[in-house]
């Protein structure tokens, strides 16, 4: 590992976009499957890995939803995010707002106090066990109904203390943003923050992100970089802190040059760009290896990525003491590791 690989590695940093669903790794797959009694068409970790064949998100999410059918107890969830927080915090996370999927599971009989309970148990040991903090965010399926996503927000209102924001994900194509206006409408009235995924070269990308901007008021916006191609829409971002969470690694398998270009450009004109592992198993990159990715492809200093860092905790949810400790770790470990 070079010098600046290390660097990136043990720099303290907070991820953003993440979803946990998207830990499921081969091994635990099997474990999972094992514990249920259920039989899976893979039989080894290399065959589970061999579907990994992704190019776009359709293709991406034809493997991922089948996936989820292992997860059926509160220990399953319990078991899926504690290693996930464990992972994340040997690569220098100290804080991490994970997404979870409530209707890929409630959608099959799973009931949603099992969900979010064996996810919550995860983080209250993990924050004992390895010092990091965690918080959920309930993300809703844009390509079901905005009924079904409404009566979601409503299941999980007594659990309101467990969930510090809502967010959208999964495709886009045809499902946009103002579908679900709604549904954030009464979500930000009881108080949750919102988030919501504007993939990369979606179509209507831009028209999507004006609206999660200007109809929706996000309070951060998952992915998003195609937002260099309206300047109003930057210099709407940059007045209002926007957050942006890119995802390099995963990027990469639906584009060729990971995005990198502008990410950096956001890095550059003090737009609150991130770095984040999006679905590490499936993507092979959990939040250290994106920054590693990313400083090779794009010839970043440590300095950048130190800045990066910064912009992690700058736009995440956590209270201001909280967020100014982190900060202030981020600057102790850039000055112990000069170049």
């Amino acid at each position: 590992m070079t010098d600046l690989a290390t660097f990136a590695q043990g720099l303290p940093k907070a991820e953003l976009h993440l979803h946990l669903e998207g830990t499921l790794e081969p091994e635990l797959k099997f474990e999972l499957a094992r514990r249920n009694g259920i039989e899976l068409a893979q039989k080894t970790v290399d065959e589970v890995r061999a579907t990994y064949n992704f190019h776009d998100l359709t293709s991406f999410l034809a493997v991922y939803y089948p996936a989820m059918d292992v997860l059926r107890t509160a220990d399953d969830f319990r078991d899926l995010a504690y290693a996930y927080l464990k992972k994340a915090a040997s690569q220098g996370t100290r804080h991490a707002e994970m997404f979870f999927d409530p209707q890929a599971h409630t959608g099959r009989g799973v009931p949603f106090a099992d969900v979010i309970g064996g996810y919550r148990r995860a983080i209250i040991e993990a924050r004992a066990d390895f010092g990091i903090s965690g918080e959920l965010i309930l993300c809703m399926l844009r390509d079901l109904s905005a009924e079904f996503a409404m009566a979601t927000l409503m299941e999980a209102l007594p659990y309101r203390e467990w969930i510090l924001g809502i967010g959208l994900d999964s495709d886009e194509r045809g499902n946009p943003p103002a579908k679900f206006a709604a549904v954030f409408a009464r979500a930000k009235a009881e108080g949750f923050l919102l988030t919501m995924h504007c993939d990369i070269d979606q179509e209507g990308s831009i028209e999507h992100i004006r609206q999660v901007i200007e109809e929706i008021g996000v309070d951060r916006i998952d992915h998003g970089t195609n937002i260099l191609e309206n300047e109003e829409l930057v210099e709407a971002a940059k007045a209002r802190g926007l957050g942006f969470t890119a995802c390099p690694v995963s990027n990469s398998f639906v584009t060729e040059q990971m995005k990198s270009d502008e990410i950096v450009e956001l890095l550059r004109r003090g737009l609150r760009v991130t770095i984040n592992s999006d679905d590490p198993a499936y993507f092979g990159g959990y939040i250290g290896d994106n920054y590693v990715a990313l400083a090779e492809k794009a010839a970043l200093t440590r300095e950048d990525l130190a800045q990066l860092a910064r912009n992690s905790f700058e736009a995440s949810w956590l209270s201001a003491s909280r967020r100014d400790a982190y900060l202030a770790e981020v600057d102790a470990y850039l000055a112990a590791h000069p170049a």
